[in-house]
């Protein structure tokens, strides 16, 4: 059975329109503006800021003492999880891979705590094999070695696995360190890079899954 490797924040789960819900929420609360939810979502840099670091920003803007700032810190956890809108469309499509013969399994950089409560909120952590992520491995996309973990917990080989992923950086980057075809989730953007290409795009999570379960069925 071949393994299919997917990330997790903008792959299986909306994690921008998570955090826009957030910061509409968090700015109305405090009194903010339209200005200060932009400002929200482009201090998160994607989800590519630390939460400390956005956490220290968010209270200087806002005038948020030390409490207020920690308050902050933990509400980007469990309320970002919160906001998180579970997607039929993504577990039809992981079930759909699965009774094809693939074994999902979601290789994620972040903490354990979040990521895996981003799993079980959504329902997903029922609809994949298993899911390794970079705090507890030790390791962050796009090291290879992060890939060969996944297929060791997996009990399965690298050999005809495929990587779907929204980042060129990590997901793609990482599959191409590891030997892997990959399927980039373009979001609306331009391919970023110009030292190489994923192998293909896609729109959205299932659409990748349509590519890839036709592909199988032409080999």
């Amino acid at each position: 059975m071949p393994l299919l490797l997917i990330d997790l924040d903008n792959t299986l789960i909306d994690r921008t329109g998570a955090f826009a819900r957030w910061a509409r929420e968090f700015t109305a609360v405090h009194g903010g503006s339209a200005a200060d939810v932009d400002w929200l979502v482009e201090a998160d840099r994607d989800g590519l800021e630390t939460r400390a670091r956005l956490a220290a920003l968010i209270a200087q803007r806002f005038g948020l003492d030390a409490d207020g700032e920690a308050r902050v810190l933990a509400d980007l956890g469990a309320g970002m999880v919160r906001q998180i809108i579970p997607d039929g469309e993504v577990a039809s499509a992981l079930r759909r891979a699965r009774s094809s013969g693939w074994v999902p399994f979601v290789v994620t950089n972040g903490t354990v705590a979040q990521q895996e409560r981003k799993l079980r909120h959504t329902g997903l952590d029922q609809e994949v094999a298993g899911w390794v992520i970079s705090e507890g491995a030790g390791v962050r996309k796009p090291d290879p070695e992060i890939f060969r973990l996944a297929a060791a917990r997996a009990g399965l080989s690298l050999t005809g696995a495929w990587m779907i992923g929204d980042s060129a950086e990590a997901d793609i980057a990482g599959a191409r360190n590891a030997g892997l075809p990959c399927i980039w989730l373009h979001r609306g953007r331009e391919w970023p890079l110009t030292e190489f290409r994923p192998d293909r795009t896609a729109a959205s999570f299932p659409s990748a899954i349509r590519i890839i379960l036709a592909a199988k069925a032409q080999a």
